[in-house]
C-alpha cells in the first residue's frame, strides 16, 4: 500500500483500496492520479483491465463534496460499461459516502430520475443522458469533472453528435478526462475542441505477451462450427469468450453449442437489459463457462480468469483483434487466443496480420467430426459456419426485445447487425494460396484430417500465404 499512500490519497479512499486487496497501483494509476489531483485535463491511452476507473476515479472521489449536487459526469459507450464503472466507483467511495447514479436505455426512467436528485456522480450512455436533458431531469451546470470513457468506441458507434451536445451542456469550468484504447485523428479533434492543454498519458498493454499464445486454424468454410466444438471439448480451459462479428452468429453459436452439451450464452445488443444482466451474472459466477459476444456488447466488460479467447469471426482491424485478445493472459496468468479463419475471413485476417507486433502462428488442423447444425427456422443441415460466416442461416434480424430507448446505443449496435458484409470481403477474390487440398477436411468420412503446412515456421508461412505487407 505504500505506493498508493505516496499518491497522497485520502484515508477514506486508501481504506477502500485496501479492502479491494490492491497492493500497488497500476501504471495508468501512477501516471494519472497525480495529474487529476493537480487539476489537469488528461488524455489516457489505455485498454480495458488496466485499472483506468480508479485512475480517474481516485482524484474525483477525493475532490467532490457530499450533498453539493451533480459534480461529475462519466460517459460510456455501453450499458455494461456504465454498470461496471458505477459499481467500481461505489466501492471506492463507500467511506466517502458519495451517491452515484447510472443511467442507460432499456430500463424505466423513473428510478433514474429519483437517483439523479441525490447523486454527486452520474455515469451514463449518451442516448439516455440526452433523454434526461431534454426532459429537464438532469442539470449539468455544476459539473466539475467530465470523463469520456472508451471515447474511441463512442465515436465508432456514431455517438459524436450526442457527445458534443452533452459536453455543451456541461459547465465550462470543468476538468475533462478522456480515455481511449487508441488515439485517432477524431479523438485528437475532440480533445482540441473541448479540452484545455491536456496531458497525454500512455501505458503499455495490460496483456502479458510472454504469457499469451496466439494461433490460427485455416479451415474450410463449412467446418468452422465443427472445429470450434472440437476445440472447446478438447482444450483444457477455464472461462472462455467467443467473439462473433454479428448478433446472428452469436445466437447461431449459442443455440447449436447447446446441442453438443456445451453450455454457452450469447450477449449482444438485441437482448433486454434484464437478460444481459442475468447472463453476465451467470458468467461472473462461473455457472456458465462460455460467453459468446459481439465486440460492442463486450466493450468494457472486465472478467477475471479468462483462459481462452476464440475469434469465430475475424475482426475488421488489428486494433479490434488486440482488444479482444486482451481479455486473457492478465495478472501473470497464461492465456491463448485462437482464430478460426475461413474464406470469408481472409480479407480481415490479412489486415490483422499486417500488424508486425502480433505473433500469430498457424496450427495444423486436428481430426474432427463434421457436425449437424440447426438454423433459426428449425431446419437442420451440415455445418455451414453460420449465416454470416458461411451461408445458410436465415434467422430474424435480432432486433432489440428490450425496448431500448437509448437512441445512441441503438444506433451503435448496428455493428452487431451488419450481416457480416465487411467481414465477408470480396467473395471471389480472397485467399489464393495453397489450400492443402489433399487432406482439407472434405473427405467422404466427414472428418477433417490435418494436411496443413508443416509447423516449422508457421507464423511466417501464415503471413506469406495471407499476403500481409511489411
Amino acid at each position: 500500500m505504500e505506493k498508493f499512500i505516496n499518491l497522497k490519497l485520502s484515508k477514506e479512499l486508501l481504506k477502500a483500496i485496501e479492502d479491494a486487496g490492491f497492493k500497488e497501483p497500476s501504471e495508468i494509476q501512477v501516471k494519472t492520479i497525480p495529474l487529476v489531483l493537480e487539476g489537469k485535463d488528461v488524455i489516457g491511452s489505455s485498454s480495458t483491465g488496466s485499472g483506468k476507473t480508479l485512475a480517474f476515479g481516485a482524484g474525483i472521489i477525493d475532490k467532490l463534496k457530499k450533498g453539493a449536487g451533480i459534480q461529475t459526469l462519466i460517459l460510456t459507450p455501453t450499458r455494461e460499461l456504465a454498470q461496471q464503472v458505477t459499481n467500481n466507483l461505489k466501492f471506492f467511495s463507500k467511506y466517502s459516502h458519495l451517491s452515484i447514479a447510472d443511467v442507460y436505455g432499456g430500463v424505466a426512467m423513473g428510478p433514474q430520475v429519483e437517483a439523479l436528485k441525490k447523486s454527486e456522480i452520474v455515469v451514463g450512455t449518451p442516448g439516455r443522458l440526452l433523454d434526461h436533458l431534454n426532459k429537464k431531469t438532469l442539470n449539468l451546470d455544476g459539473i466539475k469533472f467530465l470523463v469520456l470513457d472508451e471515447a474511441d468506441k463512442m465515436l465508432e458507434m456514431g455517438f459524436i453528435e450526442d457527445v458534443q451536445k452533452i459536453i455543451n451542456e456541461c459547465s465550462r469550468e470543468r476538468q475533462t478526462l478522456l480515455f481511449s484504447a487508441t488515439i485517432s485523428g477524431d479523438i485528437e479533434a475532440l480533445a482540441k475542441r473541448y479540452m484545455k492543454h491536456p496531458v497525454y498519458v500512455e501505458v503499455e498493454s495490460y496483456v502479458d505477451a510472454s504469457k499469451l499464445k496466439q494461433i490460427f486454424y485455416d479451415v474450410p468454410q463449412e467446418s468452422k462450427f465443427s472445429l470450434l466444438v472440437h476445440l472447446l471439448k478438447n482444450e483444457k480451459s477455464g472461462l472462455v469468450m467467443v467473439f462473433c462479428n454479428t448478433r446472428r452468429n452469436a445466437d447461431f453459436l449459442a443455440k447449436n453449442l447447446s446441442r453438443y452439451d456445451l453450455d454457452g450464452l450469447a450477449i449482444h445488443g438485441g437482448l433486454s437489459q434484464n437478460r444481459r444482466d442475468s447472463i453476465l451474472k451467470r458468467f461472473h459466477s462461473q455457472n456458465v463457462l462460455i460467453l459468446i459476444c459481439t465486440d460492442v456488447a463486450a466493450r468494457g466488460l472486465h472478467v477475471d480468469g479468462i483462459s481462452h479467447v476464440y475469434n469465430y469471426d475475424t475482426p475488421n482491424t488489428s486494433k479490434e483483434y488486440v482488444h479482444r485478445i486482451g481479455r486473457t493472459a492478465r495478472a501473470g496468468k497464461e492465456g491463448i487466443a485462437i482464430s478460426i479463419v475461413a474464406k470469408r475471413d481472409y480479407d480481415n485476417f490479412r489486415r490483422v496480420l499486417a500488424d508486425d507486433s502480433l505473433k500469430i502462428s498457424q496450427e495444423e488442423l486436428p481430426e474432427f467430426e463434421t457436425l449437424q447444425v440447426r438454423f433459426n427456422e428449425g431446419r437442420s443441415g451440415r455445418d455451414s459456419g453460420g449465416r454470416d460466416s458461411g451461408g445458410g442461416y436465415r434467422g430474424n434480424r435480432g432486433r432489440s426485445s428490450g425496448g431500448d430507448r437509448d437512441r445512441g446505443e441503438r444506433r451503435g449496435y448496428r455493428d452487431d447487425n451488419r450481416d457480416g458484409r465487411r467481414s465477408e470481403g470480396s467473395r471471389g477474390g480472397g485467399y489464393r494460396g495453397s489450400r492443402g487440398r489433399s487432406s482439407s477436411g472434405r473427405s467422404s468420412s466427414g472428418r477433417s484430417s490435418s494436411g496443413r503446412s508443416s509447423s516449422g515456421s508457421r507464423s511466417n508461412a501464415g503471413r506469406k500465404r495471407f499476403g500481409s505487407r511489411r
